[in-house]
């Protein structure tokens, strides 16, 4: 059985090697490519992401994949977004000015705000260890399976997303007395704000997750195609 074929998009931002390494591991075929044409070829797609978001939405448009990609997912084609691939997701982003993203899913993505609690400044960037809960009506979602309700996952980002609706939510995070969302789920797109290939085995297991639901869409696909060929 031949393994589901995975395009890690490079937009010239992002960990790419650690993502098609954590991809390879669970089972993955996967590849970094920057090009759009690839984008039909594939099983899933990869959205990675560090560092600024108007400058990735720009390396984005400079490559021609933002009208491709919106395409494909709007074809039902798997999408994984992380951390800032995450971000661009949503509808906007206000760091370093106001910037329009894929606008795949609603919500927009805002600063962390500084917090000073018992005296003590929080830091942002938040960069380290910190749980996820689940979104409760979300929490026997198959992305989830095998994770723990307030497993810690590990984080890396300024900003974050907010206003999203909660039927696409499927975790959220605390940082000091300020929850945003730290991954969603709508169809076919799914964004994690922390980094999976970071995280240790649980974070794994999300790669597992989604390889896993990208090798059953593959093989009903391989048994429609049989079908249809022997009529």
């Amino acid at each position: 059985m031949s393994r589901p074929r995975v395009q890690i998009v490079d937009y010239r931002l992002g960990n790419l090697f650690s993502i098609q390494q954590a991809c390879e591991h669970c089972g993955l075929d996967a590849f970094v490519s920057g090009s759009a044409e690839d984008l039909d070829t594939v099983d899933g797609i990869v959205l990675p992401g560090v560092g600024a978001y108007g400058n990735a939405m720009d390396h984005l448009r400079d490559l021609r994949l933002v009208e491709p990609l919106q395409s494909a997912a709007a074809d039902g084609k798997p999408l994984l977004g992380i951390c800032l691939g995450m971000q661009l997701l949503f509808d906007s982003s206000e760091e370093f000015g106001d910037h329009a993203g894929l606008g795949l899913i609603s919500g927009r993505i805002r600063r962390i705000p500084d917090q000073t609690i018992d005296g003590r400044t929080l830091r942002v960037p938040n960069v380290g260890w910190n749980r996820i809960s689940f979104v409760p009506h979300n929490a026997a979602n198959p992305f989830l399976e095998g994770i723990s309700d307030g497993q810690h996952m590990y984080f890396v980002h300024s900003y974050c997303a907010v206003d999203v609706p909660e039927d696409d939510q499927l975790t959220t995070t605390q940082y000091g007395q300020f929850q945003y969302c730290s991954a969603v789920r709508r169809g076919n797109i799914l964004g994690c704000q922390f980094h999976p290939e970071k995280s240790a085995q649980k974070g794994l297991r999300l790669y597992q997750n989604w390889a896993k639901s990208l090798t059953s869409a593959s093989n009903v696909g391989a048994q429609q195609g049989q079908s249809s060929g022997s009529c």
